[in-house]
């Protein structure tokens, strides 16, 4: 078997992606919605290398996408009154607990906001 090697110069910039994490969480501004809770959809992308582990097929290469998932979700178990307070502390732990992980974009939305209308998401993006 032949791995092409390429110089870190050379690579393209690489993703990993975790797309549609659901969770329950008790986010919100109102009393209410830190009583009764929502549906969350998360997505999270970072920009790292990823040849490395697609060379050597080993988990200590990569970017463990478990521990990524169990980080967003204690960051989600935590109620704030904002998304943005979630979006950030999510990126701010990501970015401690990999220092090798470049940009990352961030949306967490809350399914059927109670806004006073029919809205099927509000959604917080941040890139950090």
């Amino acid at each position: 078997m032949c791995i092409y090697n390429m110089n870190r110069e050379d690579r393209a910039i690489s993703m990993i992606e975790l797309v549609n994490m659901e969770f329950y969480s008790y986010h919100g501004h109102f009393h209410e919605e830190q009583i009764i809770g929502n549906k969350f959809i998360v997505n999270f992308s970072a920009e790292c290398d990823v040849f490395k582990a697609g060379e050597s097929d080993l988990l200590e290469d990569a970017v463990n996408y478990q521990e990524l998932y169990n980080i967003i979700k204690e960051e989600m178990e935590i109620p704030s009154k904002l998304l943005e307070n979630v979006a950030l502390r999510i990126a701010k732990r990501v970015k401690m607990t990999y220092p090798q992980v470049g940009k990352i974009s961030i949306s967490v939305a809350k399914m059927n906001p109670p806004i006073g209308g029919k809205v099927e998401a509000s959604r917080v993006a941040i890139s950090y």
